[in-house]
């Protein structure tokens, strides 16, 4: 007996020493993680060990049990999709730390500066500033969202985040105060701020060509230089993003007023189905051909193709997402797609 617990022993020695870790040859390197494959003892967190059901006085009625492990998950990833720096639509597993997290003191905070809560209508199709005020944040900070997504933990500089924002314009129908949770594939407008604005946090996006009159919410999206949101260190504080609802109205546009009227707008929707099935460019030009013949047939000529130029976007490769739109345009608002711009 006592020889097998020798044995076991000698085993387990050379299962968590087998690969050691070298020596990073600098701190850069060692804030990087190193190129090690073995973990190092002083980074695991004992935190995971239990489920949390057991702490004294922080039980809560409902309280769901937390999954635990000994490694700290390292091996959660194996056997499943990797997100592995790509964005993954179907779904995948991310094996990447969260990374470093700021003091409480320097948690991130956004306030969206225009468009305005209640202020004057934006005239329709004009370009207008999208700005947001920032804390705490070390802006214009972005890694290749196609190839990098994910893939590096939460970096600090000076205490503070480091990263860059998003804005993101949805369309939300006839009200402002709708009551159906709004579809996340569909967005209006969406684009990531990546530069430092003026330095002191202020940062702006332009709304070229504008949008079609309605009712819209524009929402920040704060993310850490790989574009995953920031982290911060406690449950209970403010949030990190801010989101603002705006109307835009009519400016005597006769397609844009007859799109937003939902004439010749049914005929989008229909081509539509093709180009959500065909997610490239000949589903959205298909989209927006038949629109247009629809439109034509039916008299509203230029409010069909407003109503298609949803589904034209996606020639510029917005894929499916860009045909949902095509979709939703048809409903009766004419819906400008943007690639993913990290």
């Amino acid at each position: 007996m006592l020889y097998k617990q020798i044995a076991c022993a000698i085993a387990l020695s050379a299962v968590v020493y087998a690969n050691p870790e070298p020596a990073p040859a600098n701190a850069a390197a060692a804030a990087s993680g190193g190129t090690g494959t073995t973990l190092s003892a002083n980074a695991i967190q004992s935190g995971s060990f239990n489920d949390g059901s057991n702490e004294v006085g922080a039980a809560e009625v409902g309280q769901a049990k937390s999954l635990t492990s000994q490694n700290n998950f390292i091996n959660n990833c194996a056997g499943k999709t990797l997100t592995n720096g790509l964005q993954i639509t179907t779904g995948s597993c991310n094996g990447i730390t969260m990374g470093d997290i700021p003091a409480k003191t320097a948690m991130v905070s956004s306030v969206i500066t225009n468009p305005q809560t209640g202020g004057s209508a934006i005239a329709s199709d004009t370009s207008f500033n999208i700005t947001v005020q920032m804390s705490n944040l070390v802006a214009g900070q972005f890694t290749n969202a196609d190839a990098t997504y994910y893939s590096a933990p939460q970096a600090l500089q000076g205490g503070q985040v480091v990263g860059h924002t998003h804005v993101t314009v949805q369309d939300m129908g006839k009200s402002l105060n709708p009551t159906t949770a709004l579809d996340a594939t569909q967005f209006a407008f969406f684009k990531g701020i990546n530069d430092a604005g003026n330095g002191k946090g202020l940062l702006t996006a332009v709304v070229t060509g504008g949008l079609p009159a309605g009712n819209y919410r524009v929402c920040t999206m704060a993310s850490a230089a790989n574009h995953q949101p920031v982290i911060m260190p406690v449950a209970q504080r403010g949030t990190a993003d801010d989101c603002t609802k705006f109307t835009v109205s009519g400016n005597g546009n006769t397609a844009n007023a007859a799109s937003n009227n939902g004439s010749g707008g049914v005929a989008a929707a229909a081509a539509a189905a093709s180009a959500v099935k065909d997610p490239g460019p000949t589903g959205a030009a298909a989209a927006t051909t038949a629109a247009a013949a629809k439109a034509a047939s039916t008299g509203t000529g230029n409010a069909g193709n407003a109503g298609g130029k949803g589904g034209a976007k996606a020639a510029g490769g917005a894929g499916a997402a860009g045909g949902a739109g095509a979709a939703k345009g048809g409903k009766g608002r004419k819906q400008r797609r943007r690639s993913f711009i990290a």
